[in-house]
């Protein structure tokens, strides 16, 4: 059993419909129909919305996506119509709100690996593959893959797990078009984020998108290269052979694995809250990583 520990009322605001309360995004309707997408300050790990929030991650996970949407505007469209703030909102809103298209979204998690760790490494490990993706001996936990590889995973609901998936299953499930589409964006977007975030010091090792069509093109949606999404490793400090030092959840998710935690993960047991010194080094690395990628001081 998982999902949230303590699910949360959606905010009621006059003129918006709420539609789903995701492990870290609120969405709405306008009248115009377009999808407004709040993002919290909620915090999940291992299928669990946890107790415990993380100041200003909602706006860090909102100005970093809009400085990444910039970034490759040449390269694919995106959903993002307005950051301006709904009639009647809260003002906890401000700086953690979208207004979007309203997408198809396509079910597939478009995963990108560069390096090779977390799911990728235990498959490895096991077959020496990745989604069926054959890849030669004598990798270990942190290598750089030979290049760049697709690895999609199905989309779950909160408190279930994506599950990896071979690139023949997504064509089974959207054809072969939409696949070939998926599989070249995906690569392209991870491509220039990986040039991008190289130059400022911080190795992009994987990260996930999420595309839907408007009309007949597909566009990226959702978030999009934040610390939710991705793993960040600050580059001085990349080492293979081992776990490295992130810029992401990884460090929640250290301590609930932890002895120090108490909580057994095979349990049906929800995980504890947080201590404060987990709350305050977590919000730290964020806003690191959205310093460092950007330039801009918090």
């Amino acid at each position: 059993m998982s999902g949230f520990v303590e699910k949360p009322e959606p905010q009621q605001v006059p003129g918006l419909v709420h539609l789903h309360t995701g492990k870290v995004r609120d969405l709405y309707r306008n009248e115009a129909g377009d999808l407004v997408m709040v993002a919290s300050d909620r915090m999940s790990a291992y299928d669990w919305v946890l107790p415990t929030p993380i100041p200003d991650k909602g706006r860090v996970l909102t100005q970093l996506s809009l400085w990444w949407f910039d970034q490759l505007s040449d390269l694919v469209p995106n959903h993002v119509l307005s950051t301006e703030l709904p009639p009647g909102a809260p003002a906890d809103w401000q700086g953690r709100t979208l207004i979007c298209k309203s997408l198809r979204m396509v079910p597939v998690e478009c995963v990108a690996r560069g390096y090779l760790t977390g799911s990728g490494l235990v498959e490895y490990n096991d077959s020496r593959t990745v989604c069926g993706l054959a890849l030669p001996e004598g990798l270990t936990d942190g290598s750089e893959l030979p290049a760049p590889i697709f690895t999609p995973a199905t989309k779950a609901e909160v408190g279930e797990h994506d599950e990896n998936v071979s690139y023949e299953e997504v064509v089974r499930q959207v054809g072969a078009e939409t696949a070939d589409e998926l599989r070249r964006m995906t690569l392209a977007v991870y491509g220039r984020a990986r040039d991008i975030a190289r130059e400022r010091g911080v190795i992009l090792a994987d990260t996930k998108f999420e595309f839907g069509f408007d009309g007949e093109t597909l566009i990226l949606g959702d978030e999009v290269l934040t610390p939710d999404s991705s793993r960040f490793w600050p580059a001085a400090e990349w080492e293979p052979g081992h776990a490295q030092p992130s810029f992401d959840k990884q460090y929640v998710r250290n301590w609930l694995t932890g002895p120090e935690s108490g909580w057994d993960r095979k349990s049906e047991q929800p995980p504890p809250a947080l201590p404060q010194q987990v709350v305050d080094a977590t919000r730290a690395k964020y806003i690191e990583a959205y310093e460092r990628l950007t330039g801009v001081s918090w």
